[in-house]
């Protein structure tokens, strides 16, 4: 059955004669919250740091050649994994070779001369300091032995450590000069990863006990957001601060087991920092006024007052108090748009801090 247009008129008109307190007090009735108070809990708790890091090899250097000549051999291949002591490239050492045969023959040369010195002194023909005068001989042609060996030895390049070769900068057949680059090399067996630590938190860490120190946890987060596996250690701090930021590098060490982490890569680091004795209250027991954070407290009297506060960090729903408040005050959690700075609650229910913590993960705001 239809209703007629004048019926809806007429029906329209009678709703909008009701009187507005009954309105309003349906709405009072279906809308108004419980008051809810409780107190600051004090708890030990993880403070979680993070900061843009780069990521570097503990060793990474440029392999250099020591020797002129072309070069005659290369035995690696970019991105090879290679050994301590193996070779990596052999440049053309006949010429070496040969200054090698050319000094030997002179200390030997030198050693007969000596020998036959020797004899005459003992006849007493030669004194004493013509030996010694080719002593002296012996022992420079000798160390041109040693040294044309050297030489000689440095015509092959070995790996100094254990590491990945990374890009060839020279050519079978090439003109090698001495300090040339060749390639480089990086030690990826332990990572040293870099951040900057502002300077009141780099105090913060100086202030903090032994203990506390070493309860650190330091974890590296991936450019595509996972974790890496291995835990890191700080490995040092840098000598001074940057003047122009504020901030001074700290240095975490990772084990890289499955060379997973090259030089050059980047990420964040993770500085849990354990906390004694915090004060922490609810998220949803503050609200800013002009980027400022404020509580609702209630006094002996159970009278309102509206207090600021300093909040040192965020964790998940729950806010760790710099200043402002102590373990014994009582705060409004629930119901806070409800009330006003110096009115008198009359009714309210109290909650423990113990409850109001652990439910805050199931509430939303």
């Amino acid at each position: 059955m239809k209703t007629s247009p004048i019926l809806a008129v007429f029906l329209s008109l009678l709703f909008l004669s009701l009187p507005a307190c009954q309105t309003q007090e349906g709405q009072s009735e279906g809308g108004q919250h419980k008051i809810v108070v409780t107190s600051p809990k004090v708890k030990d708790v993880t403070l979680t740091q993070q900061y843009v890091c780069q990521i570097r090899s503990k060793r990474n250097i440029k392999v250099r050649a020591m020797q002129n000549g072309y070069l005659e051999e290369i035995k690696i291949k970019e991105g090879q994994a290679v050994k301590k002591g193996e070779v990596l490239f052999q440049i053309l050492p006949t010429l070496y070779k040969a200054k090698l045969a050319a000094e030997q023959a002179e200390a030997q040369l030198a050693q007969l001369e000596l020998n036959n010195t020797k004899r005459l002194c003992e006849q007493k023909v030669v004194s004493i300091q013509e030996v010694m005068l080719y002593e002296a001989k012996l022992a420079k042609a000798l160390a041109k032995v040693e040294l044309s060996k050297a030489e000689l030895k440095f015509t092959t390049v070995t790996a100094p450590y254990e590491g990945i070769i990374d890009k060839l900068l020279v050519q079978h057949g090439s003109l090698i000069k001495e300090g040339d680059d060749l390639t480089t090399l990086s030690d990826n067996s332990v990572m040293w990863v870099y951040f900057n630590v502002p300077e009141k938190q780099y105090i913060e860490y100086k202030a903090s006990s032994l203990r506390d120190r070493q309860a650190q946890r330091i974890e590296l987060l991936l450019a595509d957001g996972s974790k890496f596996q291995q835990r890191g250690h700080l490995g040092a701090i840098e000598a001074q601060f940057n003047n122009e930021t504020g901030n001074i590098p700290f240095r975490a060490d990772f084990p890289n087991p499955d060379a997973l982490l090259r030089h050059g890569m980047t990420g964040s680091i993770l500085v849990h920092s354990p906390l004694h004795n915090a004060i922490v209250i609810p998220q949803r027991a503050t609200f800013e006024v002009l980027d400022k954070q404020y509580v609702f407290v209630l006094d002996k009297n159970d009278v309102v007052h509206q207090r600021e506060i300093a909040i040192r960090n965020e964790l998940d729903n729950i806010y760790v108090i710099q200043s402002g408040l102590d373990a014994h005050d009582r705060i409004i959690f629930e119901g806070i748009r409800q009330v006003r700075d110096g009115e008198k609650l009359v009714e309210y229910e109290f909650r423990s801090p113990d409850q109001v913590i652990a439910n805050q993960k199931y509430h939303a705001e």
